[in-house]
């Protein structure tokens, strides 16, 4: 069984404050949860040791988990941060590429995943940031382009943009 986003958030919180049997069967449904999310970004040999590393790296930072907000997006921060430190050391020095049988499965949920993130951070922006940084940065459209679809200025563009990416980066650094 892998435990439910209210599961992992009423177990955390057990977990918090000092149960032990909370906190064993958290470490578990994690382990299990952290095996099937990297099961599609690494080879199958080096998932045991990537969970382990995130595990350790889950119950270091425990205390820093907010009880008001939703455990999973916390959990798969420190996994995908985990797995980019453990590509960064897999591969440094390997230039070959991977073997066939190495190879990840395709799959859109990283896409999928990364725009509904995307769409949550732009909830917390002005609505005229997040169109600009939409329009210019993820859509394609030059400076003067999204001038003329938002009816702003290009100056007006170039600091929603700016103003929107500043905003973004603290959000982001907010969660780390």
């Amino acid at each position: 069984m892998v435990a439910d986003e209210p599961t992992f958030a009423r177990l955390m919180g057990s977990a918090q404050t000092g149960d032990k049997a909370a906190c064993n069967v958290l470490l578990s449904e994690v382990g299990v949860w952290l095996e099937r999310y990297f099961r599609r970004r690494v080879p199958p040999h080096q998932i045991d040791d990537l969970v382990q590393e995130v595990l350790i790296a889950f119950y270091t930072k425990r205390g820093t988990w907010d009880p008001s907000r939703p455990f999973l997006p916390w959990l798969a921060a420190i996994a995908r941060y985990r797995w980019i430190d453990h590509l960064r050391k897999v591969y440094k020095h390997d230039s070959k590429e991977l073997m066939e049988d190495d190879a990840i499965e395709d799959s859109d949920e990283e896409v999928v995943m990364a725009r509904v993130s995307l769409d949550r951070l732009f909830l917390k922006l002005p609505e005229k940031q997040a169109t600009a940084i939409e329009l210019v940065k993820i859509d394609g459209l030059s400076i003067r382009e999204a001038a003329e679809k938002t009816g702003q200025s290009e100056s007006l563009v170039k600091v929603n943009i700016h103003r929107g990416l500043k905003k973004l980066a603290t959000l982001v650094e907010e969660v780390e």
